[in-house]
This record gives structure tokens, C-alpha cells and sequence, in this order.
């Protein structure tokens, strides 16, 4: 892929959504992030709260949830 959006940030919360778990990465400089992912994913990126991450977005690949 070619995601033009990439930023650093750091795991918050790691939560469980079924099948999956929703990664909250926040950063000072973007607003809030949540991935949903498989546990898998989260096993081998070696994840958990305060490590730090970068994100990459895709834009073709987003979408926007109001609060």
C-alpha cells in the first residue's frame, strides 16, 4: 500500500469486540485513533497499553464515527 497519512502515537486501551479488539493510539499532534484488529495481529505487533506505534491510514480505508 501507499498510506500517505503515518503519524507516531502510543496504545492506550486495548479492548475486546467480539472477535476483535479495538486499539485506542492517541498522539499530541492528531486526533484519537481506534484500529480494529485480530488478537493475532496484536500478538505479533507485540501490543499493549503504553507502547508506543506508528499509524498509517489509508484514506480510501477510513471511516468516520461521530461521538
Amino acid at each position: 500500500g501507499s498510506p500517505r497519512n503515518v503519524w507516531p502515537g502510543t496504545v492506550r486501551e486495548i479492548t475486546t469486540s467480539g472477535s476483535r479488539l479495538r486499539v485506542l493510539v492517541t498522539s499530541p499532534q492528531t486526533p484519537d485513533l481506534v484500529a480494529e484488529i485480530t488478537p493475532q495481529a496484536a500478538a505479533e505487533l507485540g501490543l499493549a497499553d503504553g507502547v508506543p506505534v506508528w499509524t498509517s491510514v489509508k484514506a480510501t480505508e477510513t471511516t468516520v464515527v461521530a461521538l
